[in-house]
């Protein structure tokens, strides 16, 4: 009896051992036929009255036939290639040579001294004795020694007075120009000797500045000379009178019988009355609001301003974060924010011409009669051109130094010089060439308006060299930087900051508008 309570036993746990094997092997999906069991009970002579035999697993219920297959993922994109850096530099192609640059001013060119200069137009000369006020004339220069002798020269002959014109030198070479160290070929060259001659003032900015900084500089070089007002323009304008608003002359009447011109009103004349107007007690007739102060009057927009110094300096001068484009739209918005009289149009005083090119000669602006016409040589880039125009100024060049010559022996050479009269054709002839010179300006849309600051290309090797394609490049990258530092500044893109309401105090506060 005991030994089959054993034998019941041991086939019990052998019983629990297959089941157990069994729910294994369905788990781990291994078939309960390819284990290997050993079945020996050693002397048990009783069996099972049945085989445990595991159920079967079912098989899984095929997929439709019609089922679209799963894309297998596209493989993985190899790795991009580095881009292996060259162990030396690879240079652009060479520029090609820029024609020579010839000076614009012969007779100049040939003087030995101011008095080999030709005289003004009679009816353009200065008050004398000086007017009360002081009429400080503010021009920055930086490239194009050209553009700006005719700019200074043209304000001279409309009859600004030489010694109120005060000429910055802004082309960051420190003293090189003042020493003669730079040949007419580098944009940044300027004829030291020949402004002194022509009796104009020079200050050198301690290095090159920026549009905004130099502005920020004629306000403090007007506080540090006690200028409660002045006057600033762009080196890029010819200046004229308005000689066909003035009285006719009898045909008979010549320069000289005409003497003064006392009834004639010149630009400088015009510019000194609007300073008048604005500074008196009496309400300004320029003005919108006579009741506000006023800052700043434009003769031809910018080309020729008036600034109040004490408002300038109210409102905290120019913001020289934004560099060029975009900080006189800064600066004038904040003038009116800040509740200052500011007249959109223009007070008109005379002929205020944007120019890129100069006249082939200036001699056309001192009026003399029966002198070379007016002209403007449009391209200088054909070779031959080059070399007629080298042709003429050589012989004009010969031809002013005999004039030198027999004005040195001759006392009563100054009788020589016809001055034409006011009004004259070759006025008419002036006005048509300056036309055309704006108009070869905004050629294309205004894609030539500043040609004029990338025409020179030489001086290499001399002090300061820079490249003029790339300084002209990273002048331009820096205006954009500017303009988009006035827009995040304002919160607006435009030049319109009142009309979409922003006043002062909104700098830096604003949301974008154009997102």
């Amino acid at each position: 009896m005991a030994s089959l309570r054993t034998r019941g036993a041991y086939l019990l746990g052998l019983v629990l051992f297959i089941m157990l094997l069994m729910s294994y092997s369905w788990r781990s999906a291994i078939p309960i036929s390819d284990v290997s069991v050993p079945f020996d009970i050693g002397n048990a002579t009783e069996t099972t009255s049945t085989e445990l035999i595991p159920s079967p697993i079912p098989s899984p219920e095929p997929e439709p036939e019609d089922k679209e297959p799963i894309p297998e993922p596209p493989p993985p994109d190899p790795p991009a290639e580095k881009k292996k850096i060259p162990d030396h530099p690879t240079y652009k192609p060479e520029r090609p040579p820029s024609p020579e640059i010839v000076d614009n001013f012969p007779i100049a060119a040939a003087a030995h001294s101011a008095a080999d200069l030709p005289p003004l137009p009679p009816w353009n000369l200065p008050p004398n004795p000086h007017v009360p006020e002081k009429t400080p004339l503010f021009i920055g220069f930086t490239r194009n020694w050209l553009l700006l002798q005719q700019t200074v020269v043209s304000h001279i002959t409309a009859g600004w007075p030489a010694e109120d014109i005060y000429v910055f030198e802004n082309t960051g070479t420190m003293n090189a120009n003042e020493h003669a160290l730079l040949s007419l070929q580098n944009p940044f060259f300027l004829n030291h000797t020949r402004l002194h001659m022509l009796g104009v003032n020079i200050i050198t900015t301690p290095t090159l500045l920026t549009f905004a900084q130099l502005q920020n500089f004629y306000l403090y070089t007007a506080i540090q000379n006690d200028f409660t007002i002045y006057f600033w323009g762009h080196m890029d304008v010819i200046a004229l009178p308005f000689e066909d608003q003035y009285n006719k002359t009898p045909e008979n009447m010549t320069a000289a019988s005409v003497g003064r011109y006392s009834t004639f009103k010149s630009p400088y004349k015009l510019a000194v009355q609007a300073l008048r107007n604005a500074t008196s007690s009496e309400p300004d007739i320029n003005a919108i609001d006579p009741t506000k102060p006023w800052a700043i009057r434009f003769f031809a927009y910018d080309r020729l301003a008036l600034v109040n110094r004490e408002a300038f300096e109210k409102v905290g001068g120019w913001d020289t974060s934004i560099p060029y484009y975009f900080t006189d739209c800064d600066m004038h918005e904040r003038i009116s924010m800040n509740g200052f009289d500011f007249p959109p149009d223009d007070v008109l005083i005379g002929n205020f011409t944007d120019v890129a090119g100069t006249l082939d000669d200036l001699i056309v602006l001192y009026r003399k009669k029966n002198t070379v016409e007016a002209n403007f040589t449009i391209e200088w880039d054909p070779e031959q051109e080059k070399k007629e125009e080298e042709e003429r100024v050589r012989k004009e060049f010969d031809k002013a130094l005999k004039d030198l010559d027999s004005r040195a022996e001759d006392t009563e050479a100054s009788d020589k010089w016809v001055s034409d009269l006011p009004g004259s054709a070759s006025y008419w002839r002036l006005l048509e060439v300056m036309e055309q010179m704006t108009k070869h300006k905004n050629r294309n849309g205004g894609g030539g308006r500043n040609t004029w600051q990338r025409l020179q290309t030489g001086g290499k090797g001399e002090p300061y060299y820079r490249d003029p394609e790339g300084f002209d490049r990273a002048v331009g990258m820096i205006t954009q930087t500017g303009h988009d530092i006035y827009s995040e500044k304002w919160g607006h893109q435009n030049c319109d900051l009142i009309k979409y309401n922003r006043t002062a105090g909104d700098e830096w506060r604003v949301e974008r508008d154009w997102e």
